[in-house]
């Protein structure tokens, strides 16, 4: 057996020899990222304080399932991601509404739509490539029909939670009394998780279905570690997740490796210093 050479172990991660040649060829994939930040650390804010962790990774199983499926009918991977994301967003918002609810079907979803996802693959006699990138991300197979579809989604998301934003918040800080007041909860419910999904489908598409959760929940957990205000927590998560996005497909195009460890890892870090500054205020 031979040991593993950590010189050429770091040289593969961090490569930067043709960096200047590489970044131009990056411009769609830095713009799709800088779409998912804004949209990630938005949505995420509504995921957190909703408790909704869960059901975001049922949703991108079943988006997996769907770009899956796309993949090998040769409808694209887009429809076929978002067909698969909006299913489950609709199943899991309408079937539960309670959380115990929420969290029996979105366990019952997420085996299901994993199972579909590697049959469709392993049924799928195209690149391998593109069997690896749906799971863990890539970073430079975004074409022009892609950034397009991806950029409108992100678009209609980032346009639907401000038009309902005041009535969603005050639903998810305290739903029986916003009830009481006439707001209503359960639309709100659905409509948000469909808006969810929709956020679920084009994050596949860059991070991967196994590692969405870092775009749409650890920035805006980082931020609700150091603020109780929904403005700020939302300005925080923002940025925390272009941060993570962005600084992600940087870093990935010195390297041979996934976006995806880059962004985790970079979300992960920030998450880890939001509890470190939230420890530290409270000792005081």
């Amino acid at each position: 057996m031979t040991g593993i050479d950590l010189g050429d172990l770091l040289s593969r991660i961090f490569d930067f020899s043709d960096y200047g040649e590489l970044l131009p060829l990056l411009r769609n994939s830095i713009i799709a990222c800088f779409a998912l930040g804004l949209v990630g650390g938005l949505i995420g804010v509504f995921v957190t304080m909703r408790d909704m962790a869960f059901a975001v990774h049922g949703i991108s199983e079943l988006s997996f399932a769907g770009a899956s499926a796309g993949l090998l009918l040769g409808i694209g991977v887009v429809p076929g991601s978002v067909a698969g994301s909006l299913l489950a967003a609709l199943a899991i918002g309408v079937l539960g509404a309670r959380a115990r609810d929420r969290n029996s079907i979105t366990a019952v979803l997420m085996p299901f739509g994993l199972g579909i996802g590697i049959l469709c693959l392993a049924l799928y006699q195209g690149r391998a490539a593109n069997k690896f990138g749906l799971l863990t991300g890539q970073i430079v197979a975004i074409d022009t029909p892609q950034i397009t579809s991806l950029l409108v989604i992100s678009a209609l998301v980032i346009v639907a939670l401000l038009l309902i934003w005041r009535p969603l918040l005050f639903a998810s800080t305290d739903a029986e009394v916003a009830a009481a007041r006439g707001v209503p909860t359960r639309a709100l419910s659905i409509g948000f998780m469909l808006l969810l999904g929709l956020a679920v489908a084009v994050s596949v598409q860059i991070v991967g279905a196994l590692l969405v959760l870092s775009l749409l929940v650890t920035p805006a957990a980082a931020a609700r570690r150091i603020t109780a205000s929904p403005v700020r927590m939302c300005v925080l998560s923002i940025a925390f997740a272009l941060v993570s996005a962005v600084g992600g497909v940087l870093l990935a195009a010195g390297s041979s490796v996934p976006i995806s460890p880059y962004i985790t890892t970079i979300s992960f870090l920030i998450y880890l210093v939001c509890r470190i500054v939230s420890r530290a205020r409270g000792t005081r």
